[in-house]
């Protein structure tokens, strides 16, 4: 029985440039699988941090006690940096003399905004790489498997009689290449897609919350506002009299 031939030899005695290929298709992968764990722990992370801020926060907390508990660190992710960016906000704009409910708003959603924009930017770090590999790997390994083949059938000119013991070695060798564009596409492309629905999911939860805050910040505008107005009145009709 003839003895098979390993992956090891086929890819040692493959052409230079079919090795360069795979050596490239290698390094896409392991750097694939390092950014697919890295992703799933930190979102997974993010996921949790969000169900646990938003029990404390509908627990009936103050609202300022709870701006104080987070302002200053220096760690804040997901929904905590959209709390503290749109409550700062709305602290900073509510104190100041003669503000207006519309004014403060603004501001208040613009800050949030922000912060929404950078915590989506965050989140999908990494998956335009794993979009990318996903994509072009194929193609990659295929060039390998072509090139490979070409040299193949260039070596028959040499040969006075073809077999198909004698392009077979060449042929195998070659097909390596697409084997391991596969390899390195489809884990980077299902972590992509997965990664991606998980993001979309988190961003809709983080973007919820920060129409609720609006809601609660908008109410609490309107009784600071309304408060000074009515003082305004008060001293005003007194000086009158």
């Amino acid at each position: 029985m003839a003895e098979q031939i390993s992956i090891f030899e086929l890819i040692a005695n493959a052409s230079l440039l079919v090795q360069l290929v795979m050596a490239l298709l290698a390094v896409a992968s392991v750097i694939s699988w390092m950014m697919i764990f890295q992703r799933w722990f930190y979102i997974r992370r993010i996921q949790l941090e969000v169900e646990v801020f938003e029990e404390h926060f509908w627990s009936g907390i103050d609202l300022r006690e709870l701006y104080n508990e987070l302002d200053g660190q220096e760690d804040l992710n997901g929904i905590e940096s959209v709390f503290v960016s749109g409550f700062k906000e709305f602290t900073r704009l509510a104190d100041q003399p003669g503000a207006e409910v519309d004014t403060i708003m603004q501001g208040v959603q613009r800050a949030m905004r922000v912060a929404l924009n950078r915590q989506e930017e965050s989140l999908e770090t990494h998956l335009p790489f794993l979009a990318t590999v996903g994509s072009t790997s194929p193609y990659v390994g295929l060039f390998g498997t072509v090139w490979g083949i070409m040299n193949s059938f260039r070596s028959l000119a040499n040969m006075t009689q073809a077999t198909l013991a004698s392009v077979a070695p060449g042929i195998s060798e070659a097909l390596v290449a697409t084997a391991m564009g596969l390899f390195a596409a489809i884990p980077a492309v299902i972590g992509y897609n997965r990664f991606s629905s998980r993001v979309e999911g988190l961003m809709k939860r983080l973007e919820a919350f920060s129409d609720e805050l609006g809601s609660i910040l908008q109410r609490a505008a309107h009784g600071k506002v309304g408060g000074r107005s009515a003082t305004r009145s008060a001293s005003t009709h007194g000086s009158a009299h």
